[in-house]
């Protein structure tokens, strides 16, 4: 006999794979441990925007990599046949897709079961998982705070101990952001890395990408490998891995050039934050690697008025083709002050301005690409500080303007948006906990498709400080 929970408490989702793969345990039995799991935490954290319970018990077993493993979709412009897709917003109604997203069809053929969607901000252009569709998803460690944005809920099941990965995207640090607030791992992949197809081309000009939130590095790579590469039509693809992925964490290590840049102006971090980043410069060293303190050539408000007019001008598209397909235009009361802001201010951009906003954000690109020459890695706080009350970060109305906004979210998130416009791989590793017991997680970035590098790195890091035993107030774990 053996104790299902334990096991899952124990294991990831290799591990699980495993386990279900010899016989040891049933995807039933796993399945059913997972939906107890979930039900233990909701609605404390209210993480979940759709239960999907009956339609994974009835799907077929699918042998593959992670056969009969249990995860979630992120509800944002990642149709799952089975789900609705709100994007977070009260203007999609309950409207269903039925077909899958290019990821979420590569996890079904790895054998992964679906137990539901998790939730995002409207659109997915807030740091914190708060919407007038949802409510807000509350932060494991402190159910008073933010689970981060605007993988929030995906990041907060898996710290809590629900799945041991849930997929997400990240279009400005979505994948990164609530992964730090969560105390867990978060990669994003370089840009044509990952499939994006078959709704969307390209998101916001090619900054935002999918992935998951993990526990362990592992799971992580093993990820990337079922599920990365181009898939059909798709406007650009990154290089071929020759490797696999997981053989990347088990290379020899080999001595690392990193350059720690600690603020970006005109914003600074908060001690929290440095005393984060510093630590983990301290454990690079410890390892072997050689960190130099550095700043980064970037002027953050001027490419941030060019991230936004993307933005805006994307969302406006979107919101004009929705109203066709409804064939009923979308009203401002429908949407979130923060969209109805950034509608107002850059909905409106001429293709003109547009162009030049791609030609900006490539610029970005190959000025942090010659940076990069010189280093390995960047390595930068996730967040200049500790994850923010509910209700604090995203309190707005739409009679503030677009500069507050930006003020608002990147004073609290510099960093992550950059290699999202550069293209480049970045991740965000738990290594530090305040003394208040949040967790701040440290960024790393690489060369484009280098995210082997960042790979082996972050598997050293977790032998040498293992995180898995960080477990926070409100989790499915055995204690």
């Amino acid at each position: 006999m053996h104790d299902i929970h334990s096991l899952i408490d124990r294991h990831d989702a290799t591990g699980l794979a495993g386990l279900v793969s010899s016989g040891e345990i049933s995807r039933h039995e796993l399945l059913e441990a997972s939906i107890a799991r979930l039900e233990s935490v909701e609605p404390r954290l209210n993480a979940v925007a759709e239960k999907l319970y009956d339609s994974a018990r009835a799907a077929p077993p699918i042998d593959g990599a992670f056969a009969g493993v249990p995860t979630l979709i992120k509800d944002l412009f990642s149709p799952l046949a089975e789900a609705r897709m709100s994007n977070g917003s009260l203007a999609l109604g309950e409207a269903r897709p039925g077909l899958d997203d290019a990821v979420v069809g590569r996890l079904r053929e790895a054998g992964c079961q679906f137990i539901g969607t998790t939730t995002s901000p409207e659109f997915g252009t807030s740091y914190t998982t708060e919407s007038s569709r949802f409510g807000a998803t509350r932060n494991p460690w402190d159910t008073e705070r933010s689970a981060g944005g605007s993988s929030g809920g995906a990041a907060a099941l898996v710290a809590a101990r629900v799945v041991p990965f849930a997929h997400g995207n990240d279009g400005g640090g979505s994948l990164r952001v609530p992964a730090s607030c969560c105390g867990v791992f978060g990669l994003k992949p370089s840009r044509g890395r990952m499939p994006s197809g078959p709704l969307v081309g390209e998101g916001w000009a090619g900054m935002g990408t999918p992935h998951a939130i993990t526990l362990s590095v592992r799971d992580s790579a093993a990820l990337l490998d079922i599920t990365a590469g181009a898939d059909l039509g798709a406007p650009y693809a990154a290089p071929w891995q020759d490797e696999p992925f997981v053989d990347s964490l088990h290379r020899p290590h080999r001595p690392l050039r990193i350059a720690l840049v600690e603020h970006l102006a005109p914003w600074t971090s908060g001690p929290e934050a440095l005393a984060a980043v510093r630590h983990t410069a301290r454990l690079c060293e410890t390892l072997g690697h050689q960190v130099e303190y550095a700043s980064l050539p970037v002027e953050p408000l001027a490419f941030l008025d060019q991230v936004f007019d993307v933005i805006g001008a994307s969302t406006r598209s979107y919101l004009d083709l929705l109203g066709e397909m409804r064939g009923l235009p979308v009203a401002d009361e429908e949407l979130e002050p923060r969209t109805r802001v950034i509608l107002r201010e850059k909905g409106g951009v001429s293709g003109a301005r547009y162009a030049s906003a791609v030609a900006g954000i490539h610029a970005l690109g190959r000025t942090l690409a010659r940076f990069l020459l010189d280093y390995d890695l960047v390595l930068t706080p996730t967040l200049t500080r500790e994850p923010p009350l509910i209700g604090s970060l995203d309190a707005f109305d739409e009679r503030l303007d677009l500069a507050t906004l930006v003020e608002h979210f990147h004073s609290y998130s510099p960093f992550t948006a950059l290699f999202n416009a550069s293209g480049q791989p970045a991740m965000s590793v738990p290594l530090y906990w305040t003394a208040g017991g949040l967790p701040i997680g440290s960024h790393f970035a690489a060369r484009f498709a280098e995210e082997s590098t960042l790979l082996a790195l972050a598997a050293q890091l977790e032998a040498l400080q293992p995180w898995a035993g960080h477990v926070p107030a409100v989790s499915a774990r055995q204690r």
